[in-house]
Formats: C-alpha cells, structure tokens, sequence
C-alpha cells in the first residue's frame, strides 16, 4: 500500500489530537500539554467524563471534527474497531499501540483486519510506541522522555520503542525535532516515515535506526531524495551477528538482511553507517551544526603533549588528515604564542596563556584560520559538585568570541563524554560551534561528515536495477569450458585452451598450445575441482600432461587443456550472487585457493561503475599488491576493473535466470587480465 503523503505530513505535524483509552493513553495527553501543544486535544473514553480536567468523548462519532491523529491505547480488537471508524470519519492517521498482531504466530488475520480497517488512513503500528514532535509539542507518546522543545534539529526514525526512549534521554546537547517509531510497520514503514520528516524544512539531518529494511527501492528513493535537500542521514543498522539477526526476526518480523549488503547499500547512497549509540548521536550532532565536512583535514589545539599525541593517534585511526601547517598559519600562530611553544599540528600551546581571555582568542582565531575540514578544541570542564572553576570558561569564553570573529568549522571536545555539561554544550550550539563529548568518537564522527562530503561530490548513482527476485527452480551448473566460452562472448579473456576427450587427444592438445600449460577434470559432477585433485598446474611436457589426464581418468570426465598463464601480479576473485532483498550483487576481492581465509573482499549493488568497481578494488586490504607493493610489478587494475564491469552488465542482462557466477582466480598481470577459473549457476524464475 502507498501512504497517502499529504496525510502522513497532517498525522505528524497536527494541529488536533485524539486519545483513545485510559492509563498508558492518559500520559499522550499530559506530554502533550507539558510539552506546549498549541491544537486541540480530545480525549475519547466510553465512561470517563475527564482525564485531567478535559471533558472526554465517548466515541469517534462525537468528536468535534476529524482529528488530525489520534493515538488509540486500547486492546488489540478495540484497535481494529477505532481504526475502521477514523478512518470513515476522514482522520488523518493513527497510531496504534496494541500489540498482538504479526509479531506473533496467531496474528496474520488480525493483521489483515487492520489493514483493511485503516483502508487510504495512515496508520503507525501497531505494536508502536507513537512519535513526538518536539518542533511542535505533539507527543503521541506514551512514556517518559528526556526532550524539550526546539526550533530546528536532527529527526530519528526507531524501530525500537526502547532505544527511542534512550535518544531522548542523551544530555550531549543533540537537538532532536522528531523521533519517529515504526513499530510492526504493518502499513507506514521506515521508508515513509523517513521521507515525511525530511519534508519538514526544520528537519537538517535524519538519522535511522534500522533492525530491517522495509523496502529497498523506496529508502533508495528517500535517501536520494535527502541527498538532493543537502540534509544528511546517517543510520545505525543491527544484525552484524548471528545472534542480532535472529533477535529481529522475533522483535520486529522483518528480515535484517546481509550486513555486507547493507554496508553496500548505505555507501551506494552517500548514508555514513555507525557501529554504537554514541557514534550515532554525535554524528549527527556534528551534522546538525556543520553539515558535511570539505575533507578529511582536521586541525586540533589543546593545552596538553599528552592530548595532542593522543589526538594524533585517534585522528590516525579515523582517517583524518593531521596535515602540516602552512609557513604562513605558523606565523600567525607564533604571533600568539610564546617561543617555547613549538608550533604544530596538532598544536598544544601549554598553559603559558591559561586565564588569559584575550591571547587564547587570538590563538584559537589563528587555528581556524587554517581553513580545515574541521578544527577541534580539547576542553574537558571540572564536575562541577567537587571541584572550581580552573580557567576553562575563560577558555570557553575564548572560544566563542575566536569563533564570532571570523567563523570557521569548530568543534569543542570533551575528551571525556561526561566532562562537558548539558548546558556548556548548549551554549556552544547558540554560537555555532559543535559540542563533542567523548575524543575517539568524535573524530570518528569527524570522519563521518567528511566521507558524506565526498561523496556528494561524486556524481549521484543510478538507481538500482537488480531487484530482489526468488528464483525457485534448481540450480543448473555449467561446466567451466562452457562458463568460460560465455565470458568469452562478452569480452573477457580467458586462457588459451580446448576440451580433450581422451589422454592422446589432451596431449596432442598441449603440444599445440605450447607448454607450459593446465589440465584440469571437466564435467557436471566436477565444480569443485581443486578438491578433487582434478587440477594440475604448470605441465611442462608430453609426459606430464599424459599422467595428469591418467589420474582422472576414473571420474569419467573430458580434459580441458589451457595455456598456463604466467607473470601473474595478483590472483582475484570476481563474482556475481543473488540476496532475497537486495537482488543480483558484485563481490570482487583477493581471489585464489585461499579466498575464504583472507576474506578481503567487497560487495557493489547492482548496475555498478567503472569507477564504484576500481574504488572497490582499490579500498582493500591487499590492495597495495595491485600497485606495486614494494618494488613489485604493479598490475593492470583498468583490465581488471574492465573485466568486473563486464560482468555486472552481463547479470543485469541474464537477471530473470541468473543465480551465481564466479571467476576464481582472475589473474591479473602487467598488461591484462585474464578469467583463469569460472563457473556460472542458473536457475527459472
């Protein structure tokens, strides 16, 4: 079903509201009255006549009007019963808190009752815990939360009520207009939520927490969607584990998805992925007040050697560039400071000028003159309950004013998350700097907005084309001389060689080749060959050849004689493979023998550039083989890259039938690159 999308921006931003139900329901109301809600509230009880001094309706016929939204907090049939009378009425949606619908095994058919109950109407749910706009005051929200009121901010869609009520409770000075919850998504999903929010012109980043995609094509659609509105998003995916993928299953019933594929499909549309909570809020905090960094330079200050190699270590790690200072930013630097401060990045100026307001400035000024992708202050403040001030709100102080007179991207950190208070982060907001809690993560955050900034320097990619199709049938194998004469027929080379169906005719084969070269087994039964003996390499005569093909003459199968190919630089693996959710997909990376023990691979969604495909190749771990790792040959990555290009296309082609295709080794050599083993699976739709 689509979500009506008018209505879904009426059930978010409502100017009335309907509240079904006592206990968990008398809370909606209360938050949404603490919270300043300006719009009419309308609480619906069939024997109540108040809760909290507001007259209560008895039913959805005696309403004034058709509310804008309405949270219904009654039982699972109660539910089904509201819903199909709003949505009569013309309500704009509602939210339905009653569980027992399709995350338990007896509840399909009640599910199918409320979808067709809510027919056009938007409904959240069920099993949802509702959402608050802290824009506006309305908090269709049940529980207790930690938010207040903002003017503008990050909007975080959940797929758990529980972290949902965590995210709320941060005290790192992250805004937050909306958080969102999406419950069973039986009808509204994360991908329609997401969209709604971004519509909001108050909204400057999104921010997803994701158990299970919803819907491929359509978060395709939203996140492009927010790269075109320059708003960032940024998500937190569980199920890298066994045991999370087997938790989602059960919480949420939806599917979690191969982690790599997800890992694939986040960086295919410019969304940075973070691994904790904590990355995940100040990513965004950092995204909300700078937005995507220019690159990966950083600039770092603070009055410590011991920070500043710390810093060092840290900004290693994330990628970033600690890159030299120019002789004129040296100059300017040494200006403020005294001569026993050596002048470098990262800086530390001693505490030579600590409390003095007026000469931090300066330095602080001088720093951010350098123009970096971002530049950093380490702050940490005092606990304020056992300790006094020790000059740090001067620093603070020195910071904001340095920071007014000529602007820059800035960042205050805590090295400690729990060192910088709610209210000195606040502070450091109203003046456009980010408050950072916690050094490690928020160089990683760092990190974050300057990979979103080169990536939307990049072009935009296409949108996907290998969508997810089951095929059911049996697989159907092909035999590597077969596999490899289709290779052939879209451009890829492959080695010299025939099909010999006896001993003599192998020989007489190799002799014509010219040695050295390859004999392997060939048939249905042999597609794992090399455990099976049935390879033999390097054969450098008559005799050879004659006794290799004599050892498999018991498996009963033909000979296929290759060239051996030699001056091999790097053995990779090219491969095509299908996912349930995310279709046809490329994986290239280190081939050979032992491609499951280096498992240094990457996965590319489907069409894939000549470009996505060599940034691929280059961005792994045995990456500097390719390039000429220590004086070595490098090899030709353009042949390589050609190769895997040709591959992809030829799945798009072939994806009604298509289930695997595998090339292992491609030998990749000075000049070339060449498909040594290959194997492809069909299957019928």
């Amino acid at each position: 079903m689509t979500v009506n999308k008018k209505n879904l921006s009426r059930v978010l931003r409502p100017r009335s509201i309907a509240i079904f139900g006592g206990g968990w329901s008398t809370a909606v109301l209360r938050q949404c009255r603490k919270m300043g809600f300006e719009g009419a509230l309308w609480p619906v009880h069939p024997t109540r006549d108040t809760i909290d001094d507001i007259p209560c309706y008895r039913s959805v016929a005696d309403l004034p009007g058709a509310p804008d939204v309405s949270f219904i907090g009654v039982n699972r049939d109660g539910t089904i019963d509201i819903v199909r009378e709003l949505s009569v009425r013309g309500s704009g949606g509602a939210v339905c808190f009653a569980s027992g619908f399709n995350e338990v095994s007896d509840g399909a058919e009640r599910n199918r009752a409320l979808l067709a109950a809510a027919g056009d109407m938007p409904i959240l749910g069920p099993n949802c815990y509702g959402f608050i706009n802290y824009l506006d005051g309305a908090l269709l929200w049940p529980d207790q939360h930690g938010g207040k009121r903002v003017e503008s901010g990050a909007a975080i869609v959940v797929q758990s009520s529980n972290i949902a009520i965590n995210l709320t409770m941060q005290r790192r000075g992250l805004p937050i207009a909306y958080v969102l919850t999406a419950g069973n998504q039986a009808q509204t999903g994360l991908s329609e939520l997401a969209e709604a929010a971004l519509d909001d012109p108050r909204v400057t980043v999104l921010g997803l927490h994701i158990e299970g995609f919803d819907n491929i094509a359509r978060l395709e659609r939203v996140f492009a969607k927010a790269r075109e509105m320059r708003k960032p998003v940024v998500a937190i995916k569980v199920g890298t584990s066994a045991a999370a993928q087997a938790m989602t299953l059960s919480h949420t019933a939806s599917l979690a998805g191969a982690d790599t594929l997800a890992d694939a499909f986040f960086a295919r549309c410019s969304v940075v992925r973070t691994r904790t909570l904590d990355e995940f809020v100040e990513t965004l905090k950092l995204l909300h007040v700078l937005g995507p960094s220019p690159d990966k330079s950083l600039g770092s200050m603070s009055c410590s050697g011991g920070e500043a190699s710390l810093v060092g270590d840290l900004a290693s790690a994330a990628g970033l560039d600690l890159r030299p200072l120019a002789s004129d930013e040296m100059e300017k630097l040494r200006a403020t400071l005294p001569e026993m401060v050596t002048i470098s990045n990262p800086l530390d100026y001693h505490t030579f000028t600590w409390g003095n307001g007026s000469s931090l400035t300066s330095t602080y000024r001088a720093m951010l003159d350098g123009n970096f992708g971002l530049t950093i202050l380490v702050l940490d403040f005092p606990r304020s309950d056992r300790c006094v001030d020790n000059g740090c709100e001067i620093s603070l102080e020195a910071a904001i004013e340095a920071h007014k007179a000529g602007g820059g991207r800035f960042a205050l950190v805590a090295s400690l998350p729990e060192n910088m208070t709610e209210p000195h982060a606040e502070r450091l907001l109203a003046s456009g700097i980010a408050p950072m809690m916690g050094l490690a993560t928020a160089l990683i955050a760092a990190a974050n907005a300057a990979w979103i900034g080169e990536m939307w320097s990049r072009p935009q990619t296409s949108a996907l084309t290998a969508q997810a199709q089951v095929l059911e049938s049996a697989a159907t194998a092909m035999d590597e001389w077969t596999s490899k004469s289709i290779l052939r027929e879209i451009g890829i080379v492959t080695p010299q060689g025939g099909i010999a169906s006896s001993v003599d005719d192998a020989v007489t084969l190799a002799e014509k080749l010219g040695y050295p070269v390859v004999l392997k087994g060939v048939g249905d039964k042999l597609l794992h060959k090399t455990e099976m003996a049935a390879v033999h390499l390097n054969l450098a005569d008559a005799e050879a050849v004659r006794g290799a093909a004599h050892s498999l003459t018991h498996l009963e199968c033909d000979f296929l004689v290759e060239k051996m190919v030699q001056d091999g630089v790097a053995e990779l693996i090219v491969g095509i493979a299908r996912d349930p959710q995310f279709g046809l997909y490329l994986t290239v990376g280190a081939g050979g023998v032992m491609v499951e023990l280096w498992n240094d691979t990457r996965a590319l969604l489907l069409p894939a550039s000549r470009d996505d495909i060599r940034t691929a190749f280059l961005s792994l771990r045995s990456a500097p083989l390719l390039t000429g790792f220590r004086g070595r040959q490098e090899a030709d990555i353009e042949s390589a890259v050609e190769a895997a290009w040709r591959i992809s296309n030829y799945a798009l082609t072939q994806a009604g039938t298509l289930e695997e295709l595998d090339i292992n080794p491609l030998i990749v050599t000075a000049d070339n690159a060449v498909a040594v083993d290959a194997l492809i699976h069909n299957r019928r739709a």
